[in-house]
């Protein structure tokens, strides 16, 4: 093996004397498995007279199917959706999982069983897998649950933090499994909650994700709940660390980047479903000098292509600031190195593993690089190739 001549520092790609790309396996730390079942379905305009397409109104789609879903059916679409990230070159997901009991809220006589199924099909498919058992409770402030969120709802915290330890105690000893804490969002989960879950997972070490600021409305109930911003008020219940990842974060003011930067939080962006819901451009420009650190998510399965979401992370920065090569990495290398990094090493660590976990071995014949000198290779595969389904040849863990 040897380095492609431009990488410095620690090298991540690798050339084969054989003609081998090797860079480390990516990883996809934000999924929400059941929804790739969606694919297509969401991608028609309303009917006449309804009102406007957006978030809220895809929200509504998404509620119907997780109605239907069943341990069986949760099974079998989680296995489509795991398989094809991992034949696209990732090994390590964080699984936000949110839909827990039967569709009239009644629990499960298992309570974990649509979480063991959905970390079954990840490791029949593979992969390793961050289960993030989401905390839900209400629709809004002040506001029950709908009919269709029953599912997704506990009615104490105290239930969360049981099913929590019930996985840990079930999948303690396998070490493609990590069990972690996930308040859905300021919307579901109540301030009184934060502080409980905050301390479980300071308590077992564990990873602590939470929908961050996707949607301007989310920002706007926060405030007149809690006369605080999401980041504020999540500061203020010392969620902040490094073990926490905010997704999506689209609507930050600056001195939120600075709060999580300065804890060493994670973001967690996922372009493709932010495109595809039009949930607006990040500030990744502000995260960057805060010291953010970022890592990237498939979040609805809307396109599995986790090369593009890497690529996005640095094309729609260019979009919102209307400039080229927006951000110069910290230590010597390029910013195909860093986002590769980001959508790899740094996605792993945010699911709570140390490493990538293993290699992915790309064909270095692949159309998409001929011409491409070896200088320039990584710069071309993050930049120039198609999916990474097509241009991946295999993982070697």
């Amino acid at each position: 093996m040897r380095r492609a001549p431009n990488i410095a520092g620690d090298g991540l790609l690798e050339l084969g004397l054989d003609g081998s790309v090797r860079l480390p396996a990516l990883s996809t730390a934000h999924s929400h498995a059941f929804q790739r079942k969606m694919r297509g379905r969401a991608q028609r305009p309303p009917s006449e007279g309804a009102s406007l397409d957006d978030f809220w109104s895809w929200r509504a789609q998404m509620y119907s199917l997780a109605s239907s879903l069943t341990p069986e059916s949760i099974r079998a679409v989680s296995s489509v959706a795991f398989t094809e990230l991992a034949r696209a070159g990732v090994r390590t997901v964080g699984e936000f999982h949110y839909v827990h009991h039967q569709a009239d809220g009644t629990p499960y006589d298992d309570r974990t069983v649509l979480a063991d199924c959905v970390i079954e099909a990840a490791k029949s498919a593979g992969l390793r897998i961050a289960l993030l058992r989401v905390a839900y409770h209400r629709a809004q402030a002040g506001v029950p649950a709908e009919v269709a969120q029953r599912r997704f709802c506990d009615p104490r915290v105290d239930d969360v933090l049981r099913d929590i330890d019930l996985l840990r105690s079930k999948w303690l000893r396998d070490p493609d499994v990590v069990i972690g804490v996930a308040p859905h969002s300021v919307r579901a989960v109540p301030p009184s909650w934060l502080g409980p879950l905050r301390e479980y997972a300071d308590r077992h070490l564990m990873p602590l994700h939470m929908h961050v600021a996707e949607q301007r409305r989310e920002v706007d109930e926060c405030l007149a709940e809690s006369g605080r911003r999401p980041v504020e008020l999540l500061a203020e219940h010392g969620l902040l660390s490094h073990r926490f990842v905010a997704v999506h974060a689209t609507h930050l003011a600056g001195h939120e980047a600075q709060l999580l930067g300065a804890a060493r939080a994670f973001v967690c962006l996922c372009p493709q479903t932010e495109r595809d819901l039009g949930d607006g451009l990040p500030d990744v420009g502000a995260m960057r000098a805060a010291g953010v650190r970022l890592c990237t998510g498939v979040d609805s399965h809307v396109v599995t292509d986790p090369i593009e979401d890497l690529r996005s992370v640095e094309t729609h920065e260019r979009l919102r600031t209307e400039r080229r090569i927006t951000f110069r990495p910290t230590h010597p290398s390029t910013p195909a190195e860093q986002l590769w990094r980001e959508g790899s090493i740094q996605g792993a660590q945010a699911c709570g593993f140390d490493d990538a976990g293993g290699q992915i071995v790309i064909r270095r014949d692949d159309p998409s690089l001929d011409l491409v000198e070896d200088e320039f290779l990584l710069d071309a595969i993050v930049f120039g190739t198609k999916a990474g389904a097509a241009l991946v040849d295999h993982l070697e863990r």
